[in-house]
C-alpha cells in the first residue's frame, strides 16, 4: 500500500495558496500537489476528472463559493479539508464529513492535524479496497512464554494491550504475548486491522455488531469500547470495509 498522497488547492487568494503549498512541502514530503485553482469554475472540471486523496478548499469565492462547488461533484473521493476566514460554515463542513476546519490565517499545528486525519481516513480506504483474493492467507508469528505461535493472520479477533503485554484472542483460544500493542499496530498494517482503542486493535472483518452507546461485539461476543475522538472516522471506515468484503464476496 502506497505511503504517497495527492491534493488539489482551492482558493481565490493566491497568497493564500502560496502559503498552503509552502507549509505541504515543508510539513509532507509524502504529498504531491497536482492542481492549484483561483476559482472554483476552474476546479470543478478537473475534480469531476481527476482523481486525488485530499483537496484543500475556500469557502468563500467569488461565482460559486466551495460549498457550492462540493454539490457539483457529489461523486468526489477526496478528503476535504475547509479553509475559511469564517467560523459560520464549520455546520456544512459536518455536513459534507470533511477531515478538517481550519481558520485563516493557518496555524500549522491545526494544518497537521487535519492532514493527519486525512492520511489515515485514506490510508483505510485504500486497505479496504486491496484486493481480498490471496491464495493462502498470512501469518504472523506471536512470542509467549512458550516460545512463537504463528498463526493465520485473519483468525485473530482483537489484540487487547494488558500492562506491558498484549493478549491475542483468537477465534479458539487466547495468547498472552511479551509485545506491546504497538508493535502488533506495526505488524497488522496492510489488514484490515484499526485501532479503536489504547487499549485494543481489532479485526475489522470479525466485528458482528455496533451499538450507539459506543462499544463493537465481536466475534466471540466480546464488547469492546471505541473512543469517542474516532467513533465517525470508525463508522466510516467500517462502512467502506464491509462494503468492500461485500463486494469481494460476490465476485467470487
Amino acid at each position: 500500500m502506497t505511503n504517497k498522497f495527492t491534493c488539489i488547492i482551492v482558493d481565490d487568494e493566491p497568497k493564500a495558496i502560496e502559503l498552503m503549498s509552502e507549509s505541504l512541502v515543508t510539513l509532507y514530503s509524502n504529498i504531491e500537489i497536482l492542481h492549484t485553482f483561483t476559482s472554483s469554475v476552474q476546479a470543478l472540471n478537473t475534480l469531476r476528472d481527476t482523481q486525488c486523496d485530499i483537496v484543500f478548499l475556500d469557502i468563500t469565492m467569488p461565482g460559486k463559493n466551495g460549498l457550492e462547488l462540493l454539490k457539483l461533484v457529489p461523486n468526489l473521493n477526496s478528503e476535504i479539508i475547509i479553509i475559511t476566514a469564517h467560523s459560520e460554515y464549520a455546520v456544512h463542513a459536518f455536513k459534507f464529513s470533511a477531515s478538517g476546519y481550519i481558520m485563516k490565517p493557518i496555524d500549522e499545528a491545526e494544518l497537521v492535524i487535519a492532514v493527519d486525519k486525512a492520511i489515515e481516513r485514506i490510508k483505510y480506504k485504500r486497505l479496504a479496497k486491496q484486493n481480498t483474493a490471496i491464495s493462502a492467507s498470512p501469518r504472523i508469528g506471536i512470542p509467549n512464554n512458550k516460545g512463537i505461535d504463528y498463526v493465520t493472520i485473519n483468525e485473530i479477533l482483537y489484540f487487547e494491550s494488558v500492562n506491558k503485554y498484549t493478549n491475542v484472542v483468537l477465534k479458539d483460544r487466547e495468547i498472552m504475548s511479551s509485545y506491546n500493542l504497538g508493535k502488533y499496530k506495526a505488524l497488522t498494517e496492510g489488514h484490515l486491522f484499526y485501532q479503536v482503542h489504547r487499549s485494543y486493535i481489532v479485526n475489522l472483518d470479525r466485528i458482528i455488531r455496533y451499538e450507539s452507546t459506543g462499544v463493537i461485539i465481536m466475534a466471540n461476543k466480546k464488547e469492546v469500547p471505541i473512543a469517542k475522538a474516532i467513533r465517525e472516522d470508525f463508522l466510516k471506515i467500517f462502512d467502506v470495509a464491509s462494503r468492500s468484503e461485500n463486494t469481494g464476496a460476490e465476485e467470487q
